[in-house]
């Protein structure tokens, strides 16, 4: 039978209210030894992704590990993006292992769970396995993940995929979070986050309002 089509999204694309984003050792002894991705391009993800989540009022955990005796403070971008929020430190390299992530994880109760950190091989494989495991649907967002190789990432990305994690973008997810331009109450925020850390997409936008005066939508 033909199916129908209807305006009714799918239902893997994420909402503001349907997750939990876990931001994991964004850290600058993690950060001197990732070499997948570039430290601004990574950094410019964090801010965009941290900047989208708060703005969109996504529940968020945010972790660090051995922060004042070994890794250091969690990026500027993310302590910027979360005014006042506070951070989570472990001992544990898998997040999941944690009890006080996992009761925040059960406090927020959020059935799907959005990942971001370094390493990609260590600190995010870990959580994402061990979530997917307890029947939590898990999304990674590769572009604001990073390791010691493109190697390391890149097998870290396909075991979470056969595993059945969903893999996304940083300007994925802020869009994914808008999806419709008509959404007046956050189209400021989405085209200004764009803007400012989107790269060669915000400089499109920055054009276009100057140019020619273009809106999104209207």
């Amino acid at each position: 039978m033909m199916p129908e089509a209807t305006t009714i999204p799918g239902k893997r694309l994420l909402t503001p209210q349907d997750h939990t984003l876990i931001m994991i050792d964004f850290q600058s002894q993690m950060a001197f030894a990732t070499k997948s991705i570039d430290a601004v391009a990574l950094r410019s993800n964090v801010a965009l992704v941290g900047r989208a989540a708060h703005g969109f009022g996504v529940s968020a955990i945010l972790t660090t590990v051995a922060a004042t005796s070994f890794s250091g403070p969690m990026f500027d971008e993310v302590a910027a993006a979360f005014p006042g929020h506070g951070m989570l430190d472990r001992t544990s390299m898998n997040t999941w292992e944690d009890a006080a992530i996992v009761a925040e994880v059960n406090r927020l109760g959020k059935t799907r769970i959005v990942l971001a950190g370094l390493w990609t091989s260590v600190c995010i494989v870990s959580p994402a396995l061990s979530a997917l495991d307890q029947g939590f649907e898990v999304y990674v967002i590769a572009d604001a993940c990073g390791d010691i190789s493109n190697e390391a990432h890149d097998r870290a990305m396909e075991r979470m995929i056969q595993a059945g994690a969903q893999p996304m973008t940083a300007l994925q997810y802020l869009l994914e979070l808008q999806r419709d331009w008509a959404r007046g109450e956050t189209y400021e925020l989405t085209t200004g986050i764009a803007r400012e850390v989107g790269g060669a997409y915000g400089l499109g936008i920055t054009y276009a309002k100057t140019m020619f005066g273009a809106s999104e939508g209207h």
